[in-house]
């Protein structure tokens, strides 16, 4: 410590010099430019999105395909427009599987050479993606 106080006595225990042309840069300021950067752009999205979980869509059996089919001809038949919550799967973009969301709405129509159904709020749902329909009509007929 002696040999540097010997070489640097006359610098050492002197003020910083604040900048003459520019105003100093803040401590966060002076931080970001040490930060560590990306090297791998996108690997971390890449990391979420693997992690994100997805549902494989069931397969229904003969019996559960007859029960919807019943419930959604109940449906049609009910007339005036039976509100009905759909249980459908709903592919992912990005990734095989999905996730199954619920749809409330009323039948519009009702396209089965093609599969489809179209509901008042402008969902179009694939029928082989509907695992369970449920409305009030359904509670009525077990009553």
């Amino acid at each position: 410590m002696s040999d540097a106080r010997e070489r640097y006595g006359d610098i050492i225990d002197r003020a910083h010099p604040d900048p003459q042309k520019r105003p100093r840069m803040s401590r966060k300021n002076r931080a970001a430019q040490f930060a560590p950067f990306a090297a791998l752009t996108g690997y971390d999205d890449l990391i979420r999105e693997t992690a994100r979980y997805t549902e494989q869509q069931i397969v229904l059996d003969e019996n559960k395909k007859e029960e919807l089919n019943r419930k959604l001809h109940a449906l049609l038949n009910a007339g005036e427009g039976q509100e009905a919550v759909f249980t459908c799967f709903v592919p992912d973009a990005q990734k095989s599987g999905g996730t199954y969301e619920d749809v409330a709405g009323r039948i519009v129509n009702a396209d089965f050479l093609y599969g489809y159904l179209t509901l008042d709020n402008g969902r179009v749902l694939d029928i082989g993606d509907v695992i369970e329909i449920e409305s009030e009509l359904f509670l009525k007929e077990r009553n």
